[in-house]
């Protein structure tokens, strides 16, 4: 019996584009990564940033297909869910890769041809190949003189975006891990205070400490949901752009790809020249004719190169642009969620012990 979890995807929309305002498909997990696939492959290499499609975990998706009911399990499905929800709103919202076919066709239709490996697909087979395309600039015959300042600027910024993003993303994952442990400690704390409690003789220390435990078991919930908080906000979220700066500088080394094969064909036609030279040279009419047509051919191909770097780089200025302005309201609406739920605990918390006060001052 091959198990598999699915997913209901419901699109609402006025678009024009689709043919219902509202409609729902179920997928799997790998539509998604073919989805993924299939417009890394189309626009990638021309300069348009793909959203990475979320990670593979093998572990956590074995303990659901098994049935095992645990509190990581549910964690594992939730994480999941939103991280798709989070690419697909990424997707849809790019103005050019929504309206790609294969996008429609996931929104819209009932079936979808399987993928046939997953493997290669997940955000861990963007890196893979955002670092093919890096070892291949690595080895570039003619090393590549950024006349263009702007693309310098960028390429610096996102390298050290990138370091930084993923230092405070193990910050926050630190972070996550103190707050869970706080509650366990906490729920242990509680159930200490209880059983102190049953056992003293005194009768207002005794009602005291039962109370005590009573706060300490509300308190162990609220670290919960602050360490629910700190993950589902903002450790995702720097996650995801982690995994976003990695293929926006995939972009930067397919531009710096589409310079080194105008470069090779530049080259490639002045070696082809000077054989042509030769054969004037050497009077050999038979061979100057295919000369002709070999170099003929190779004007294309460099008027082509040419073309096709000064689109790739227009293309990444308006990507670039569109996506930083993407970042900042991302960040300022997490921000600003997550600051609201530490005031919303930090608030409840002071309630719990304001109550609570006036019972261990009772103890005499």
């Amino acid at each position: 019996m091959n198990a598999y979890m699915a997913y209901k995807v419901t699109t609402k929309t006025s678009m024009s584009l689709f043919k219902l305002n509202e409609f729902s498909v179920k997928r799997r997990f790998s539509d998604f990564l073919g989805l993924h696939s299939k417009l890394a492959s189309k626009y990638l290499h021309i300069g348009y940033i793909v959203p990475p499609a979320p990670e593979k975990s093998i572990v956590g998706m074995t303990k659901v297909k098994v049935g095992k009911e645990d509190q990581s399990s549910n964690e594992f499905v939730e994480k999941r869910r939103l991280a798709l929800e989070r690419y697909l709103m990424r997707t849809v919202k790019h103005p050019v890769l929504l309206k790609d076919p294969d996008v429609m066709q996931f929104l819209e239709s009932s079936e979808l041809p399987r993928a046939v490996s997953t493997q290669a697909l997940s955000s861990a087979g963007l890196l893979r190949m955002v670092n093919k395309a890096a070892d291949a600039v690595n080895k570039m015959t003619i090393k590549m003189n950024e006349s263009d300042t702007w693309f310098e600027e960028k390429q610096q910024h996102f390298e050290n975006l990138d370091v930084q993003l993923r230092k405070l993303h193990g910050s926050v994952e630190s972070l996550v891990c103190h707050r869970k442990e706080l509650s366990v400690n906490t729920a242990q704390f509680a159930k200490s205070a209880a059983m102190l409690g049953n056992s003293e003789d005194h009768t207002a220390l005794s009602r005291a400490l039962s109370q005590l435990a009573e706060v300490e078991e509300k308190i162990d919930q609220q670290h919960q949901d602050q360490a629910n908080a700190d993950f589902y906000l903002f450790s995702e979220l720097l996650g995801d752009y982690v995994r976003l700066i990695t293929a926006v500088k995939g972009v930067f080394d397919h531009r710096m790809k589409t310079w080194q094969k105008w470069q090779d064909s530049q080259l490639l036609l002045q070696k082809k020249r000077e054989a042509e030279a030769k054969l004037q040279f050497t009077n050999k009419p038979d061979k100057l004719q295919q000369a002709k047509d070999e170099i003929k051919e190779l004007e294309g191909r460099v008027q082509q190169g040419e073309r096709d770097f000064e689109q790739i780089s227009k293309t990444i200025r308006k990507e670039v642009s569109r996506f930083e302005k993407e970042r900042v309201k991302d960040f300022r609406t997490i921000i600003i969620k997550y600051l609201e739920s530490l005031v919303q605990t930090q608030q409840q918390l002071i309630k719990y012990w304001e109550a609570f006060l006036p019972e261990a001052k009772a103890i005499s």
